[in-house]
């Protein structure tokens, strides 16, 4: 009978933990926070061939529904919508570089089609279309 308390409050104590530590990810705010692009779906070009010296990274400023960063040429700017879990990219404006590769043309082709934004288990940042993630974000640092 102690034995079968005892692996009783094991599988409570685990189970207990697991979903705390689930829970605790889906606080990770989306907003005012750098995310560095680290994977890129439906591309020819592998990610590095495409981002080779600098990656991409997102802004989301929740305040002012603007959105902006660098396409690892040029930097960029915008407005989003995001009601009802979904998420819209508006017109992009971005300063006027020549680009080699075909890395900030797949950064923003991919943008529109975006339509929501996940927060993995690990702190990721998912920008899904429908229920499939299309790119992926490491967080970098947070503004304050």
């Amino acid at each position: 009978m102690k034995n079968a308390i005892l692996v009783l409050l094991v599988v409570v104590v685990v189970v207990v933990g697991c979903n705390t530590a689930k829970s605790s990810t889906a606080t990770v705010s989306i907003y005012n926070t750098t995310w560095e692009l680290e994977y890129l779906s439906g591309t020819r070009i592998a990610f590095e061939g495409l981002y080779p010296e600098v990656k991409p990274t997102l802004i989301l400023n929740e305040k002012e529904m603007t959105y902006g960063g660098n396409s690892s040429c040029n930097t960029y700017t915008g407005n989003f919508t995001y009601e009802n879990n979904l998420l819209q990219f508006g017109e992009t404006t971005r300063t006027m570089r020549y680009c080699e590769g075909g890395g900030e043309s797949a950064f923003f082709g991919m943008l529109k089609k975006i339509s929501k934004p996940v927060i993995d288990s690990d702190g990721k940042l998912l920008l899904m279309m429908d229920d499939v993630p299309m790119m992926r974000f490491r967080k970098i640092k947070t503004k304050k």
